[in-house]
């Protein structure tokens, strides 16, 4: 399979996109990578890095970029030759088959949509990322792509990360919530009323009803579906809680028990990085006619590398011929 990676996306562009690349090598098989973006920047950073490049990876060259605080849709507009749009279109003309980037989430939405459209059956796609939990891991579906989803978008996205539980997972039968301010079937906007009777009505699910916000972190189901306000909120909220928390504890151990902290440094440090979003590489935009895989802004060489091996599995599933099935089935 062929990858697409923007190499000018993100926080850490171009070197630590480049070095995660390099670092997925060994572990890619005969997978290619194919970098997009600026050709001279990303040819200087791998002659510098891994001489013998060309074996493994190939250059397509971007001249623009689409910034974080570029408008979405107004950037692809103006932007027309950026990473995003150039890798989006790869896919579409069949020159790769998944494409991966840590820069401008919403642009990087609206060109999969536009250059690869949805798969039968999809009204809107959503991202998918996965949670962790000390009870093991959740998914949280949508985080960002929708914000003003109805009620057969919170459906979709049901089923979609129904089936990527049971591939990706192998959760035969995975437990779905729905966030909301209470548990009663009662409670919530009448949008969410809606959602939760057409949840409720396919039996195919193993809906188990309302979830409050609280309950997160104790893993009361293993899908959690919401809007993107909202999964986008939670996302970042939790992110930054977990840090400030062990922050905190390695504060007052330093302040009240100092000669304590080097052996409990490196406990916490192994429990931070269970929790960490490096771990689970990128997220999928699921419903796309292809695979794209979006990355936190500020990821690392190590969170590329991992994003990379997981959309390679992803992809390698047959994930979205199963997601058109189960959706037609649901029709």
């Amino acid at each position: 399979m062929r990858i697409a990676v923007d190499a000018m996306g993100g926080d850490n562009a171009p070197q630590q996109i480049i070095e995660g690349v390099i670092q997925a090598l060994p572990e890619i098989g005969e997978d290619q990578i194919v970098l997009v973006g600026d050709k001279s920047v990303i040819k200087s950073q791998l002659d510098s890095q891994f001489p013998s490049w060309q074996d493994r990876i190939s250059v397509v060259h971007a001249s623009e970029v689409v910034d974080m605080n570029d408008s979405p849709v107004d950037a692809l507009r103006r932007k027309k030759d950026s990473s995003i749009a150039v890798m989006t279109k790869l896919v579409a003309c069949g020159d790769a088959e998944i494409v991966l980037s840590a820069g401008n989430t919403g642009a990087f939405v609206a060109a999969s949509q536009m250059s690869m459209r949805l798969l039968p059956g999809v009204s809107r796609p959503g991202i998918l990322v996965a949670f962790p939990t000390v009870k093991g891991p959740i998914v949280l579906i949508d985080v960002g792509s929708n914000v003003s989803p109805k009620a057969i978008h919170f459906y979709e996205y049901a089923l979609m990360a129904d089936v990527y539980c049971r591939e990706m997972f192998g959760d035969q039968n995975p437990s779905i919530g729905l966030i909301n301010i209470g548990e009663e079937e009662a409670k919530g906007t009448s949008l969410l009323k809606t959602v939760n009777k057409l949840l409720r009505d396919d039996k195919s699910l193993n809906f188990v009803g309302n979830i409050e916000p609280r309950e997160l972190l104790d893993r009361p189901a293993e899908i959690l579906v919401c809007d993107g306000f909202i999964g986008n909120i939670v996302l970042k909220l939790t992110e930054g809680v977990s840090a400030s928390l062990f922050k905190y504890i390695a504060k007052e151990f330093a302040e009240q028990k100092p000669e304590l902290l080097p052996h409990f440094k490196p406990v916490v440090e192994k429990i931070y990085a269970k929790h960490d979003y490096v771990e689970y590489g990128g997220a999928p935009l699921l419903g796309v006619n292809g695979h794209t895989f979006i990355c936190h802004g500020r990821s690392d060489a190590r969170a590329i590398k991992n994003a990379i091996l997981v959309a390679l599995k992803h992809a390698k599933s047959g994930i979205n011929d199963k997601i058109v099935e189960r959706l037609k089935a649901a029709r």
